[in-house]
């Protein structure tokens, strides 16, 4: 194991904040984020501020209408001026697949939880019950 050494600097509360939010998101400790921030910084630094693309990741393009597009850019400045921090395309369009995608899964699961709960509501035979039987209400038949 790689020996460790103490790294220490002070930051604005803001950013302190959005480190910290960002940490527990990720479920890591502050030692293990920093050190995956700051290895993945260096990493772009020598890629010429462009990820590499591994082996398990898939290329989307597609073209949209130029309204669209300065619509998304407006959007991007506002959040960069926000937060601090520069939201990408990239990102902002990952984030709203992962939103659309959970909750459609989540959707998917209301309906199959409501599907399996009216076909287990149902005889299980698929024959009328007893209550469902309307010939139980007639006198029986005389030879």
């Amino acid at each position: 194991m790689e020996q460790k050494k103490n790294l220490c600097a002070q930051v604005p509360l803001s950013l302190h904040a959005q480190v910290s939010e960002a940490r527990e998101a990720a479920g890591q400790t502050t030692s293990e984020y920093i050190t995956n921030l700051l290895i993945e910084y260096y990493n772009l630094k020598k890629n010429g501020g462009t990820t590499t693309m591994s082996g398990n990741t898939r290329t989307m393009a597609f073209q949209i209408p130029e309204e669209l597009f300065q619509r998304i850019k407006a959007h991007l400045e506002r959040e960069t001026q926000r937060t601090g921090r520069k939201l990408t395309q990239r990102e902002f369009v990952l984030n709203l697949i992962e939103e659309a995608l959970i909750e459609a899964e989540e959707d998917a699961a209301e309906e199959a939880e409501r599907v399996n709960a009216s076909m287990a509501s149902a005889s299980p035979t698929g024959t009328t019950t007893e209550e469902d039987d309307p010939e139980e209400d007639l006198p029986p038949e005389k030879p």
